[in-house]
């Protein structure tokens, strides 16, 4: 087992290389996930320095990180398969519009990007009625 956690308070953290797009990350595995599946997709040009990253480090950051996206033309947001990931993105793409592409359906069968990468699918926990009816 491995363990991934922050120290708190969490915070925003930005990698700015001067572009007019960014990727935004719910946490910082699913940023280094990003950039070793561009390198395995493509070794030779992997365009990592295509874009600026935006690691929200907690989907609860994303009204902090609200001014920070703002001076991007186009946003493309990995957050997790889950309800806090979906309202993040719902968040972003209410305050831009269209110029926010939500990139979670490239892995939608997964929790994350990172247990894309690792190939461990979501389990689907099913709602079972247990017990006698009165």
């Amino acid at each position: 087992k491995y363990f991934q956690g922050t120290l708190s308070p969490k915070g925003i953290t930005t990698i700015k290389q001067g572009n007019d797009s960014c990727c935004i990350f719910e946490g910082f595995m699913d940023y280094l996930s990003y950039l070793t599946l561009k390198q395995k997709h493509n070794p030779k040009y992997p365009n990592i320095e295509k874009q600026d990253y935006i690691i929200l480090n907690s989907v609860s950051n994303v009204s902090k990180g609200i001014d920070i996206i703002s001076g991007y033309r186009e946003k493309y947001c990995y957050l997790d398969n889950d309800k806090a990931g979906a309202s993040a993105y719902e968040e972003i793409r209410n305050k831009y519009g269209l110029n926010v592409s939500d990139r979670s359906v490239h892995y939608r069968e997964y929790k994350d990007l990172n247990d894309y990468l690792v190939g461990k699918k979501q389990v689907q926990e099913k709602q079972q009625s247990r017990g006698m009816k009165r």
